[in-house]
């Protein structure tokens, strides 16, 4: 398991290695805009914040606890979770590590259930948890620490009615009734455990849920953590079998797929000295094919195991019991399945980022290319041309010039338009709207404390969050269809190559809406029964489901606001990069006019020389003819004399 994750974690460290060098080269070669950095950033922030996360679903005394100790804390020589008879984990407790934290417990109150928050609020609320350190250098105390998710305190049934854990109508509530008429609760909502685990500490996620009645009860199982894990290791006892409850909550919240497992525990209870090996596991392979036939599985999708006997197998050293334990098949499926599913998710998340980065990169580079191959093709024209020629080319790149400061001057109006459009789009998809939807079921919950008008409420609130999810996908096309036109536009004009604005689309968050409705149908769609108790259940699962919905809204409205902050980006980078190249195209044919002025200016004063040399060499002759004369008269005077 750690070879496998450390592979795993080198692997990933390797993407995003990859992808830094990917961000250094785009940034050197001057390809990034807006647009591109915000992707690469978020991309390298998802992978930071990879998270891989287990979920350990069973009734009480199923041994859950215990094949948490076996798989992943037996290296510490001892328990590290309480693994008791009955019931050891009262509260859903996550396992992990965050460095931002000390090594602890954090645990929120049981009274939290009666506020109109659910877990994940408050998760971001650190002085609503009770936080406790562990000492990891004394197991002991460690273990004594870990006892707190089993803990429980007994209260009025008024109090467990409003905390949604009382269902009067339930015939198996009486029962659990003291005789001080009281109940017995969990004293917490919620545990998470950081602990610097080596598989913890690279990403991975464990969760320890309680009984099923708990997965029924508690939103925050039913909606967020059970559905969101990636893989689910459902776990019954080889002595009971599949029970009714087992099958509702395999049928109901979990189901067949990809990291789905069920395991058959505690098939030590089957082995018997009085029998021979083989025939022990001939019983185990019929209560194996008896399991996967009642939940529609193959029966190697059933993995019988002894957690107890590989527990104890690992921490012995005692290799025979712990092969009969047959924990390490169910290992090896856990980790074959698991981390290839998560690289194939994060492999699909890059291909579907780099695809749209390097299309837009791509037409940066052509349109680079395609402005240097016209720029040669002009100056190789220029070969031979003279003075007017060249003038000519500069009025036209001139007039090209303005031609394009004009679009751009008509790309400010666009722009206004843009604005409006995207101001539009926050009426149907922004917080506030979200707040007051939120707050209006509420209202209507309150009036109405009936099953049926409570459900109703509901119903209109999901129908409500699909017209509005609509509205904004329809201001969404129309912005892209706005942008679209104006691409080509600018591409037809100017001769760019544009790719498209980036798409955007409200379909992710329309199917987790779609999902977290399903879940909640599922819950209470059919439901007749109008309890007060059940009314309260319902309230409490619509707290979890505002979270979701809040969420996923938020997450929306910043996908939203990143991309009409970026839509325009590629536009933006093509016309800084075409107002580069006509601005270069009329320097370079300004020096070809400013040499083709020198080479002028030298000519004509070489001409010039020329003519003064000449008629220095005119009156040269005059002069010496002059001499000549003069010399030749004093001669004849001399000849004359004597």
């Amino acid at each position: 398991m750690a070879r496998d994750f450390e592979q795993y974690s080198a692997w990933r460290q390797g993407v995003v290695t990859a992808l830094k060098n990917y961000q250094s080269w785009v940034a050197a070669a001057a390809l990034g805009d807006a647009a591109t950095d915000q992707r690469i950033a978020r991309t390298l922030a998802r992978l930071a914040d990879d998270k891989l996360s287990v979920a350990f679903v069973a009734e009480f005394s199923r041994g859950k606890s215990e094949l948490i100790n076996a798989i992943f804390f037996a290296d510490y020589g001892q328990r590290i979770l309480p693994s008791a008879a009955g019931r050891t984990t009262m509260c859903p407790t996550e396992l992990m590590y965050d460095p931002s934290f000390a090594p602890s417990i954090r645990l929120l109150p049981i009274e939290t259930r009666a506020d109109n928050l659910s877990t994940s609020d408050y998760r971001e609320q650190p002085s609503a948890w009770t936080v406790l350190p562990l000492n990891l250098e004394v197991g002991a105390d460690m273990h004594e620490v870990f006892k707190q998710v089993s803990m429980t305190r007994r209260v009025p049934v008024e109090e467990a009615k409003r905390y949604g854990l009382y269902d009067e109508d339930d015939p198996d509530m009486p029962v659990t009734l003291g005789d001080d008429g009281k109940v017995e609760i969990s004293l917490w909502r919620h545990a998470i455990i950081n602990f610097p685990h080596p598989l913890l500490k690279q990403g991975l996620v464990i969760l320890d849920t309680p009984g099923l009645n708990a997965i029924g009860t508690e939103p925050e199982l039913t909606l967020n953590l059970i559905p969101n894990a990636h893989a689910v290791l459902f776990i019954l006892a080889a002595d009971t079998g599949v029970t009714k409850s087992d099958i509702e909550v395999w049928r109901n919240h979990i189901g067949a797929g990809a990291g789905r497992l069920v395991v058959l525990n505690k098939i030590d209870s089957m082995w018997d000295e009085l029998r021979s090996e083989a025939e022990v596991d001939v019983e185990i392979e019929r209560q194996q094919a008896n399991v996967a036939h009642v939940l529609a599985l193959e029966p190697r999708q059933v993995f019988p195991v002894s957690a107890q006997k590989a527990l104890v197998g690992k921490i012995t050293r005692d290799d025979a019991l712990l092969a009969r334990s047959r924990l390490q098949a169910l290992e090896a499926a856990l980790f074959d399945e698991l981390i290839p599913a998560k690289k194939d998710i994060v492999r699909r998340q890059l291909s579907a980022e780099l695809r749209a980065l390097s299309a837009a990169q791509m037409a940066l580079v052509n349109a680079r290319a395609r402005g240097i191959v016209e720029q040669l093709h002009e100056l190789k024209s220029l070969r031979g041309k003279n003075r007017t020629v060249i003038a000519h080319m500069m009025r036209r790149i001139d007039v090209e010039k303005k031609e394009f400061d004009t679009s751009l001057f008509k790309l400010q109006a666009t722009r206004a338009v843009f604005t409006r459009l995207s101001t539009e789009l926050y009426t149907s998809i922004g917080m506030d709207i979200v707040r007051d939807d939120i707050d209006l079921v509420r209202d209507q919950m309150q009036r109405s404390r009936f099953f049926t008008g409570v459900r109703e409420a509901v119903r209109n609130y999901f129908e409500r969050i699909r017209a509005n999810l609509d509205a904004s996908e329809r201001k969404t096309v129309e912005i892209s269809e706005m942008m679209g036109v104006m691409y080509r536009r600018f591409a037809s004009e100017h001769g760019l190559t544009l790719a498209l604005p980036l798409p955007f689309s409200l379909g992710p968050y329309r199917d987790e809406i779609a999902a977290i409705e399903a879940i909640y149908y599922k819950q209470f769609g059919t439901a007749t029964l109008i309890t007060t108790s059940r009314v309260v259940l319902m309230e409490k699962f619509f707290d979890t489901i505002a979270s979701r919905v809040r969420g996923c809204f938020k997450s929306a409205n910043n996908d939203a606001d990143a991309w009409l902050k970026v839509v325009m980006a590629p536009l933006e980078a093509q016309i800084r990069q075409h107002k580069d190249q006509l601005k270069h195209r009329l320097a370079s044919i300004q020096r070809i006019h400013d040499a083709t002025d020198s080479l002028e200016q030298k000519i004509e004063a070489f001409e010039s020389g020329q003519q003064q040399l000449e008629a220095q060499k005119l009156r040269l002759g005059e002069l010496a003819a002059a001499i000549g004369s003069a010399i030749d008269a004093e001669f004849e005077a001399l000849d004359a004399a004597a």
